[in-house]
């Protein structure tokens, strides 16, 4: 956990000193075109597809974090893929495993991957579960033989994670580091612990100051993984 710390706060204060060194002024704009532009692919659930609780269309937090990006002179061309209610093993509401979602959205050309989740996946026995795992992160480098890999587990809005998702978080890690993937972990740093207005009157999903939260947290991590500084 204290790596992980130190990990997420070397990168934030590698993202805002970036940010300070970019200039500010009023006719100041950023051109695609000045840029290398960065293809990434985005896999999740209904965290990045939004809900009727928030985060739709530019109010989710991946619009939020392109947005931030172009901003601070990172160019992206995304490729999102989510589906509420799906998994690395569950089916979402459209059919969809993640393992789908990542034919879907990952291409040869990526330079960065990210996967989000997934609570969906709690009823799930952990031996099938990591054998899904590990085949969809292997699926993904197989198509994407030089992107990075980053890997966010399954958040949780309280102190107190049920086992079932503790147990997702340490089977997903593990499967990350063997992908040698860099994984986050939204319950180790408490990322909605202690801040009810961020998720919605249904106890599960982000409300939009809930997407506005992960993409302050997501933008210097996907940042770092794109920019050489």
């Amino acid at each position: 956990m204290n790596r992980l710390l130190t990990l997420v706060l070397s990168v934030a204060v590698l993202f805002g000193t970036f940010s300070a060194q970019l200039p500010r002024t009023q006719h100041h704009e950023v051109r695609l075109a000045d840029f290398a532009v960065n293809r990434v692919a985005v896999i999740g659930d209904s965290y990045t597809t939004g809900s009727d609780q928030g985060g739709n269309g530019t109010n989710g937090w991946t619009s939020q974090v392109w947005q931030a990006l172009t901003q601070h002179g990172i160019a992206v061309t995304p490729t999102v893929a989510a589906e509420g209610g799906a998994g690395y093993c569950t089916r979402g509401s459209r059919g969809s495993v993640f393992e789908d979602l990542t034919v879907r959205a990952v291409k040869p050309t990526d330079v960065l991957v990210v996967f989000f989740g997934s609570r969906n996946d709690m009823n799930v026995d952990p031996t099938r579960l990591s054998i899904a795992m590990y085949g969809t992160l292997k699926l993904a480098r197989q198509i994407a033989r030089s992107a990075k890999f980053l890997v966010v587990g399954p958040p949780w809005p309280t102190a107190d994670p049920p086992q079932e998702i503790r147990r997702i978080r340490d089977v997903l890690g593990y499967q990350s580091e063997l992908a040698g993937a860099t994984f986050v972990d939204p319950i180790a740093a408490r990322w909605f612990v202690g801040k009810p207005e961020l998720i919605g009157v249904d106890g599960v999903h982000p409300t939009d100051a809930g997407h506005t939260y992960m993409a302050d947290k997501l933008a210097p991590l996907i940042g770092a993984q794109l920019n050489p500084y």
